[in-house]
């Protein structure tokens, strides 16, 4: 009889385990809170490098009057700006800065190279007043008269180009001047301009 009942008991047990099992696997059960995905860490910011060609971007503009009648001056105004962030010493050699005293333009008219009847002036070494100082975004301009050195009487029109590099460029005022063996040119892009000479 008692061997009979804990038989009993032990099937009844089993019975509610398995009820409950059952009960527990159909419930449903919560779904695990979601976590934010951390936010991803942000690059600090790439310094500012500076593009070495514009750190040392000097610009050239040239300018002559439209029109002019043969025989009158002909005037060219020529400007350098120094758009760096430091000064610049610039050897005015070679361009309108000290005059003409060189072929330092090419000119045509109607597609024919005119004659060039200026002086040629042989070098020494350089002297420190034949440079001039020029301060961040500060601008220097000289105008010379181009039918002085030009055969520019003939009626046409006449195409300007500043021919030349500036023969030395320096960064530091200690460097300058520099002897003809080390002097550092530098290209300069100077728009062409253009003129029509009229009949007197």
């Amino acid at each position: 009889m008692t061997r009979g009942y804990s038989r009993w008991v032990a099937l009844f047990c089993l019975t509610l385990g398995a009820c409950a099992s059952r009960k527990e696997a159909s419930e449903p059960k919560p779904a695990p809170a979601q976590q934010q995905p951390a936010p991803a860490p942000q690059a600090a910011p790439e310094p500012t490098k500076e593009n070495p060609a514009m750190a040392a971007t000097l610009d050239c503009v040239l300018s002559v009057p439209p029109s002019v009648r043969a025989g009158e001056p002909v005037e060219l105004r020529f400007q350098l700006t120094n758009r760096t962030a430091q000064p610049l010493y610039v050897l005015t050699w070679r361009t309108p800065l000290e005059g003409v005293r060189g072929k330092d333009f090419r000119i045509t008219r109607e597609g024919t190279e005119v004659l060039f009847q200026g002086p040629m002036v042989k070098r020494g070494n350089p002297q420190a007043d034949q440079y001039v100082t020029l301060a961040p975004g500060a601008s220097v301009d000289a105008k010379i008269d181009l039918s002085q050195a030009y055969e520019m009487k003939h009626p046409g029109r006449y195409r300007i180009e500043f021919r030349g590099d500036l023969m030395d460029v320096a960064e530091k005022q200690a460097d300058v001047p520099r002897s003809l063996d080390q002097l550092q040119s530098r290209p300069v892009s100077c728009p062409a301009v253009e003129t029509t000479i009229t009949a007197p």
